[in-house]
């Protein structure tokens, strides 16, 4: 490939637009209600206030298009947009309207956010399977900030001084991860304060998505306190949460029978068909438990500690250079789950999809914080998931293909797609390149969108 001589470029079209995708994704938004429930529940006063719906429209479809500041949302209004996206305010507008937000109004967007997830769910497979078994994986992260007059910035516990965002995420064994509830704090809080009111909130929007079975709330050892593990047997839930190596659980692992390890698939396992096992340097017990137990007795939580121990290598040990006794690394999990050993153990260390979910967002509109203002930067984080689902619901609606690929790649492929506009009898057209990779993932998504509405039910 070589690059062909180009005499000029001239920005002159007024019937091209770069992301057409957003036209199916925002009809999707529209399906689900997002300015209706903007409309219904998000009252910010004054005149910043006014045309809430259009605006929390215009900053969610420039995210979903990519946008991570303010000034990027100026992508809504180029060429053609405003006869496919009409009614787009200017960034300056959104700007001083997420401005004007306060924490009630925030909580406003977080109740729009939860039931605009419940309506994808009706809709779309975003959440397949979710009627069987659900879990939510609840972890924090911390948001580099530079400015020196950004309200809540702090040093937190990883050095870094910025603000904290704390997710609670949905998933299940058929769908890829949606963010059930955020909740943005300031840079140097614990990683577990308000931890309960986060997870009663996010069991509470998995039963609104049809959450009908298991849901189990996992979380690794920062939130191993009892006000954690407390909240989710509250909101009817399963919780399953690594435990810290304190004395009691060192105690506790020591307890096990040698007798009682089994031998689990690991890295550089090998399955012994004669055996029946694995030969591995990794294995799985468990011992009953009593956590908290410097609480007084009727805030003591007894359930399951589930342990793997996973062989210690020396790689500074000369070759050839014999050991005098195995020694392992522990990994305690604290679970009042149901389900076998094995299966509950293999089930936690998926925990870490939350830790995919976290970069996708770092890479899209939380790659900034764009305002000074702690409550405009909340609103902007709320907004965010709003984005992040609604751009997850439209791959689901594409195929199988993009179901759990990244927001990254579902933009390269469906949102930004060049089109030019044209009016034909009134109706708009889209005329798309030709030879495009993913046509056919585009088409099935604009169809399932832009579509006739689906025949009700009889």
């Amino acid at each position: 490939m070589r690059v062909c001589h180009v005499k000029s470029a001239h920005f002159d079209d007024p019937n091209l637009v770069s992301t057409a995708g957003l036209v199916p994704v925002m009809a999707l938004a529209q399906r689900a209600g997002l300015a209706g429930l903007v409309e219904a529940h998000v009252s910010v006063p004054g005149p910043a206030g006014a045309h809430a719906p259009a605006k929390i429209a215009a900053v969610v479809a420039g995210m979903v298009a990519g946008a991570d500041s303010f000034e990027d949302l100026a992508v809504v209004r180029h060429g053609a947009m405003d006869r496919l996206l009409p009614g787009a305010p200017a960034p300056t507008t959104l700007g001083t309207h997420l401005r004007a937000y306060a924490f009630g109004h925030v909580r406003q967007l977080d109740a729009v956010a939860t039931r605009v997830l419940a309506a994808l769910a009706r809709s779309t497979p975003v959440v397949a399977g979710i009627e069987q078994v659900a879990w939510i994986d609840v972890d924090d992260t911390i948001k580099a900030m530079h400015g020196y007059a950004q309200q809540g910035v702090a040093y937190g516990y990883s050095k870094v001084k910025g603000l904290n965002a704390q997710l609670a995420v949905l998933s299940t064994p058929l769908a890829p991860p949606v963010i059930a509830g955020v909740r943005l704090r300031k840079g140097n809080v614990a990683s577990a304060h308000g931890a309960p009111k986060l997870i009663a909130d996010a069991v509470a929007t998995a039963r609104r998505c049809g959450a009908a079975g298991l849901v189990t709330v996992r979380a690794d050892s920062a939130y191993y306190q009892r006000p954690g593990g407390a909240a989710a047997p509250a909101a009817g839930a399963r919780f399953s949460i690594t435990a810290r190596t304190n004395p009691q659980v060192t105690k506790a692992i020591a307890s096990i029978n040698p007798d009682a390890w089994t031998a689990i698939k690991y890295p550089k396992a090998i399955f012994d068909s004669l055996a029946g096992g694995w030969v591995c340097d990794a294995a799985v017990a468990e011992v009953a438990f009593t956590a908290f137990t410097s609480r007084p007795k009727a805030e003591q939580v007894s359930a399951r500690l589930i342990v793997r121990r996973v062989k210690r290598l020396n790689p500074a040990a000369g070759a050839g250079q014999g050991e005098l006794f195995d020694t392992f690394r522990y990994h305690a999990i604290f679970t009042d789950s149901a389900e076998t050993m094995l299966d509950a153990e293999a089930h936690h260390r998926d925990h870490a999809i939350v830790e995919q979910v976290i970069p996708d967002l770092k890479n899209g509109p939380l790659a900034h914080l764009p305002s000074g203002r702690f409550t405009a930067n909340a609103a902007w984080t709320t907004l965010a998931t709003i984005a992040f689902n609604l751009t997850r619901a439209a791959a689901t609606l594409a195929g199988v293909a993009l179901a759990k690929a990244t927001t990254a790649t579902i933009r390269r492929h469906l949102i930004h797609v060049a089109a030019r506009v044209a009016c034909t009898a009134r109706h708009l057209h889209l005329h798309l390149p030709a030879t495009w990779p993913w046509a056919a993932a585009f088409t099935t998504l604009f169809e399932a969108t832009c579509g006739p509405p689906p025949a009700a039910s009889t």
